[in-house]
């Protein structure tokens, strides 16, 4: 320990989030549901998907925009179809209840989809297809939430980040993760350059008059731009119908925001889980020679590889959270004293 950082375990780490959950007004399947997402994502990468975003749910949680009392609820419109209406909590909690039989439908038919909507932002959407390829699957997520970045054309906010993921299993080492939003950058950094007052680069956003700007506190009254222009708000869009149209969950442009007022941003997940070995017995293998070829052979950057070592490394070694950070969230587990 020292005076900036605060060690601990990964399992001291989910009870550390599971208390401060259960404080802010979360049920304990939630409070478990979001610890191991939270935990996870904070040991494959510090990002803004782990802790520091904890603190958005747990401010959600007591400010009513997230319900801490959700139960889901589930219907089958088809046997490979799982459509899970989240009322109103959180996005991980209703994949967990659903994650075996999406898995096991996958197997049997070769392809099943899972549709959520009504609940709060997703987090770490790679953890979502992560875990498939950890079941021998190909996974690919999309998910959507409140308006934060132009569209192709456009000045105002009309999407939100809109990530993509996708995960792949090989017969060796880490599965192929692939875990990128549509906008230039995470809406964490421009909102952390707002707090410290500082600039941006170009590109990044516009503002409230949607011209380019660096200045990081002008963004955020402005709009975030999608990467690769024209290229990315495309992509932004295929993620909305994805996550928001296939669900019927809220477009961006419908979504309450998730930092402020008291409504659910209603957002949509959507996650698809591919069997490929009844396409090709042989898939992981060739998939990991592919992968192999490429990085050592061409120079690739294979995504996935770090994230993997580095959830291993911490299973180990545990993570560290910034001091600051931890007081924090400790004090939301006190308020349930």
């Amino acid at each position: 320990m020292t005076a900036e950082t605060i060690s601990f375990s990964l399992g001291d780490a989910r009870e550390f989030a599971a208390l401060a959950l259960l404080g802010a007004g979360a049920s304990p399947a939630m409070a478990t549901a979001l610890a191991r997402a939270t935990v996870d994502a904070d040991a494959r990468s510090p990002s803004a998907a782990g802790f520091s975003h904890l603190v958005d749910y747990l401010e959600g949680l007591v400010a009513g925009r997230i319900n801490g009392k959700a139960e889901p609820r589930r219907t089958d419109p088809a046997p490979a179809l799982i459509r899970i209406d989240a009322d109103g909590g959180i996005a991980q909690l209703g994949f967990d209840l659903a994650f075996e039989d999406l898995a096991g439908k996958a197997r049997t038919f070769g392809i099943a989809l899972f549709a959520q909507f009504n609940s709060y932002t997703s987090g770490e959407l790679g953890d979502y297809a992560f875990r498939l390829a950890e079941r021998g699957l190909v996974g690919l997520a999309a998910t959507n939430g409140p308006a934060l970045i132009a569209g192709s054309g456009g000045k105002v906010p009309v999407y939100c980040t809109n990530p993509l993921a996708f995960a792949a299993p090989r017969r060796h080492g880490a599965p192929l993760l692939i875990d990128q939003s549509s906008s230039a950058t995470a809406f964490a950094n421009i909102r952390e350059a707002a707090a410290r007052s500082e600039p941006i680069p170009p590109g990044w956003a516009v503002d409230a008059a949607g011209q380019p700007t660096t200045d990081a506190k002008e963004a955020m009254k402005g709009a975030m731009l999608a990467f690769g222009g024209a290229r990315g708000a495309n992509i932004a869009l295929m993620v909305e119908v994805l996550a928001a149209g296939l669900s019927g969950a809220n477009w961006s442009l419908e979504a309450p925001d998730f930092m402020t007022g008291d409504k659910t941003p209603g957002s949509g997940l959507t996650v698809i889980a591919i069997a490929p070995s009844l396409l090709d017995d042989g898939f992981e293998e060739r998939l990991d020679a592919q992968l192999t070829r490429l990085s050592t052979g061409y120079g690739i950057h294979i995504p996935g590889a770090s994230k993997f070592d580095a959830l291993n490394r911490a299973r180990e070694d545990g993570i560290r959270l910034p001091s600051a950070l931890v007081s924090r969230i400790s004090a939301f587990a006190r308020g349930r004293d």
